[in-house]
């Protein structure tokens, strides 16, 4: 069996949904079977992030619907074991069947290594119909003070939903930024109340490569963001590698 990771911010403009597809593309690069699938209802983007704007992509409704097969998931030009589910955009979050969505994620990991959900920003329907489907979730903050408060209130949400396994991504980390305000990422850890999977720098690349339609990964294959992501998805195999 495949594992689900929903991948949540407590706000927007925190990068999360840069971070899945990046997270997504590193996993595919390592051999694994990957489906993602975009939880924000009605404002999907992910398909920017993953460079598959140009592919007719079907929607998870579809599936929970029982229109097409799972197999029917759309694949990615430049890596073939990594498959993509978008949003629908004419109904809300919370016209979804629920069971029916848990049912596709069952089906799902019984045919890929890691389902990854992302989430909308905030804690309303999309946010709890991916944590609700997850095993573990990767919750997504900035470093300024008002990102990682809404990260805090998020871990209590995702807390009294009963997921507990929950870790931690700091984004578009600038190192000056954090100097000046005297902040250390402990101080973020602690805010969060969270354990920490790792550190994203702040870099330029992730807007270029989704502006001309590359995967991050391909863009920027040695750039600050790229490395950082393809630390992160080590750790989630549980392969032993530095935060930074």
């Amino acid at each position: 069996m495949g594992e689900s990771i929903a991948v949540l911010s407590g706000k927007g403009g925190t990068g999360k949904t840069s971070v899945c597809a990046g997270l997504a593309t590193a996993l595919a690069q390592q051999g694994m079977r990957v489906l993602c699938i975009d939880c924000d209802v009605g404002l999907r983007n992910l398909d920017i992030s993953l460079a598959m704007t140009q592919l007719e992509a079907l929607s998870f409704q579809d599936i929970c619907r029982g229109d097409y097969p799972l197999a029917r998931a759309a694949l990615h030009p430049d890596y073939p074991s990594l498959s993509f589910l978008t949003a629908p955009v004419n109904c809300r979050a919370e016209d979804i069947d629920r069971e029916a969505f848990g049912e596709l994620i069952r089906q799902a990991r019984r045919k890929f290594d890691y389902v990854l959900l992302d989430a909308p920003a905030g804690t309303e329907g999309g946010f709890r119909l991916a944590a609700e489907n997850a095993d573990r979730c990767i919750l997504v903050t900035g470093a300024d003070p008002a990102s990682v408060r809404d990260a805090g209130r998020t871990g209590q949400v995702l807390e009294l939903m009963g997921r507990h396994n929950v870790r931690l991504v700091v984004n578009r980390v600038k190192e000056k930024m954090v100097s000046a305000m005297k902040l250390t990422i402990d101080d973020v850890m602690d805010e969060a109340g969270l354990p920490l999977l790792g550190l994203v720098p702040e870099d330029p690349d992730v807007t270029f490569a989704a502006a001309f339609g590359k995967p991050l990964l391909q863009y920027s294959k040695k750039g600050d963001a790229s490395a950082a992501i393809r630390r992160i998805a080590q750790r989630l195999q549980g392969i032993p590698v530095p935060i930074r």
